[in-house]
């Protein structure tokens, strides 16, 4: 069991990005930097690389609503051309052309109507809604991830400490057999067997110190600092009424599925503005220097253009099937996650109540492993056993004692996973 636990914990930090990591910390090394969990989640959720991807997101759907925007609005465009002709045909004496000639002008267009740009422009404002629920489910995911580590943190930290504690009671049951040895009372078989379960715990406690260091940098990393990150207090998943909730519409990915889906149907639903006629206006000013014979300085042009779309190679019939493709698809994969939501639900509010009880039953066990220790190192202090016994009976309260802590990180992840689930974290 605890294999598959740090098995678990490794996959978690693997997930979380692989960080270099040194030797166990001597005890003249600084101490490291710890925080509360809150504070975690406050400095991941602002702090991390994956935050500032989604606001960039964020800035360039605004930043492109603003380029469908503008081309709603009137543009204007100035010209300045240089013109030699040779050779230079007259007329009476006089140029009808000049052999060098500037023209200056400009170019006023005034979009009238514009179905089509009208609703580009509704449809670039979803987008901006849609990349701004993606930003909160990124802040979601983040946000999970550093409770996940967080919460490996003090796992493994309650690993180490038990490990800490049966490699104290080895050494003790083997400097009294070592005595004993060299006393004349024991043997050399016991006081080896002795030396055997030190040498076993203290290989255990490298490697829990290890699983630490690698739970304390995929911390770090989360919360976006330059070293690794020690876990404060426990946090207290406050699950009150959590029994009787079903709603998980305010889930973050499922907010951000539902803006998904509300800008494909728009999209769907303007594919018929695609046939709509077209209305703008120019008006053009120009200034020739010089004019020329027949050919006054200043000129004006106005038009109007009207344009109507006729026949495009069923284009538009093209892209109405890849538009209804879409939110097809998003259908499915909305009746998908309402399923996988419904499933998580359930799930959690039954991990919460099956690993509490196996919390209880394993802090039980754990505390008669530690009676039954007690109770055979002083038979054998004694002379009334052997120490086979008292190995056995250190490795099982080791062994109890560590399924305990798993137990209590099992509830602290059910509890996070039920908040999780019903949308009530992130906060």
């Amino acid at each position: 069991m605890r294999s598959r636990y740090l098995v678990l914990v490794v996959g978690l930090f693997t997930l979380l990005g692989r960080v270099p990591v040194g030797a166990q910390t001597a005890p003249s090394a600084p101490a490291l930097e710890s925080i509360g969990f809150d504070e975690a989640i406050r400095r991941a959720t602002s702090a991390n690389p994956g935050i500032a991807q989604a606001a960039a997101g964020i800035l360039r759907a605004e930043a492109l609503l603003q380029q469908v925007r503008a081309r709603l609005r009137p543009s204007l465009d100035a010209t300045f051309t240089t013109g030699v002709i040779d050779p230079v045909v007259r007329f009476n004496g006089a140029s009808i052309n000049p052999r060098t000639q500037t023209a200056t002008g400009a170019t006023l267009a005034i979009p009238i109507l514009t179905s089509v740009r009208w609703a580009e422009r509704a449809q670039a404002g979803d987008q901006v809604l849609v990349s701004q629920a993606s930003a909160a489910d990124v802040r979601r995911q983040i946000a999970m991830a550093t409770a996940q580590a967080y919460l490996a943190v003090i796992a493994e930290r309650r690993v180490l400490e038990l490990d800490e504690r049966a490699r104290e009671n080895a050494q003790a049951h083997f400097t009294y057999a070592r005595q004993r040895f060299e006393g004349g009372v024991g043997s050399r078989l016991n006081m080896l067997r002795a030396q055997q379960e030190l040498s076993s715990s203290e290989a255990l406690v490298e490697q829990a110190g290890l699983s630490v260091r690698r739970a304390q940098e995929a911390l770090g990393v989360l919360v976006a600092a330059d070293a690794p990150v020690d876990a404060g207090e426990e946090p207290r998943f406050d699950v009150t009424g959590a029994e009787t909730v079903n709603d998980a519409a305010g889930r973050l990915d499922v907010q951000f599925l539902a803006a998904r889906q509300s800008a494909a149907r728009r999209v769907l639903a303007d594919t018929w503005k695609d046939r709509l006629p077209s209305l703008s206006a120019l008006f053009t000013p120009q200034y020739l220097a010089p004019s020329g014979l027949f050919v006054q300085p200043r000129s004006m042009r106005v038009a109007v253009t009207f344009s109507v779309p006729l026949l495009d190679g069923a284009a538009r019939r093209a892209r109405q099937g890849e538009r209804q493709a879409i939110v097809t698809s998003l259908a499915a994969e909305r009746a998908g996650l309402d399923r996988q939501v419904s499933s998580e639900v359930r799930t959690a509010r039954d991990a919460v109540t099956r690993t509490e009880r196996a919390r209880d039953r394993a802090d039980a066990a754990a505390g008669q492993a530690a009676e039954v220790v007690t109770i055979t190192d002083t038979a054998f202090r004694e002379g009334a056993t052997t120490n086979i016994e008292v190995i056995d009976a250190q490795r099982r309260a080791r062994d109890a004692g560590t399924a305990a802590a798993i137990a209590e990180d099992a509830v602290r992840r059910a509890r996070l996973e039920l908040l999780v689930a019903l949308g009530r974290f992130p906060q």
